[in-house]
């Protein structure tokens, strides 16, 4: 298994080359973000996606997340953010842009470019399922952001938890440890992080729905699951000329 260790402000990424030729070859390895530690794998690779879910034993009925590099990434994969219509529907998009990158994860509808792996379902009802949707994330990190860009195409990913505890794992020394001898081919060490995840946002209904509260702050387009929808207007979903 590679192991290298990257300055956490993105100095030195020309160590990163190796990890780049890995992922085109179809490797499964550690990557810091902006929030936790995320294994991640090439969206192109049928094979490396299996071997990810294996590692990180997740079952083949859940949905996969992306990291992407731009919007344009994300409006490829996606069906993208919703945009106003002059009809009542707000410009979510205009919002978006205010926060990304940033430590959010996005739920959007997939498009037919992303690889069935990510969105696929374990019953034969998914064929009925006429929206399939994917978590989307732009961290805001130096070296994550290296990464896609040099690798130059979304990266399938999933954070690290403690296979036991369930606990975020933000050493990657200890990650090492660990997920090492199930099969990882690299791990990017950035430095320990915080356990504090990305702030989960639904954008696949009525409003923007906040479905975990993490890193991200709640900002005053976003509905939280408490929150009376009925209380919230085209307007609350504009962002205002200070945001």
């Amino acid at each position: 298994m590679l192991y290298v260790e990257v300055d956490e402000l993105g100095a030195d990424t020309w160590k990163l080359e190796p990890v780049i030729e890995l992922l085109k070859q179809g490797a499964v390895g550690v990557i810091p973000t902006d929030t936790v530690y995320a294994i991640v794998c090439d969206s192109k690779s049928n094979s490396a996606i299996e071997r990810l879910r294996r590692i990180k034993n997740i079952e083949p009925s859940k949905p996969l997340s992306i990291l992407c590099c731009s919007l344009r990434d994300i409006d490829t994969y996606t069906t993208g953010f919703p945009s106003g219509d002059g009809q009542g529907h707000a410009d979510i998009f205009r919002a978006v842009k205010h926060c990304l990158p940033g430590p959010y994860t996005f739920i959007l509808t997939a498009s037919k470019e992303l690889p069935k792996q990510c969105v696929r379902y374990g019953t034969k009802t998914a064929k009925y399922a006429s929206r399939k949707k994917v978590g989307v994330r732009m961290p805001d990190d130096a070296i994550c952001q290296a990464i896609l860009e040099k690798i130059n195409a979304p990266l399938i990913s999933t954070s690290v938890r403690s296979p036991k505890e369930n606990e975020w794992m933000v050493d990657p020394v200890v990650i090492a440890d660990i997920y090492g001898p199930e099969g990882l081919d690299f791990i990017v060490d950035g430095g320990v992080r915080v356990a504090d995840p990305s702030t989960v946002v639904d954008m696949t209904g009525s409003y923007p729905k906040i479905t975990r509260l993490g890193k991200g702050p709640k900002l005053h387009w976003m509905v939280a699951e408490d929150d009376d929808e009925s209380a919230f207007y085209v307007e609350d979903l504009m962002p205002s000329a200070t945001s």
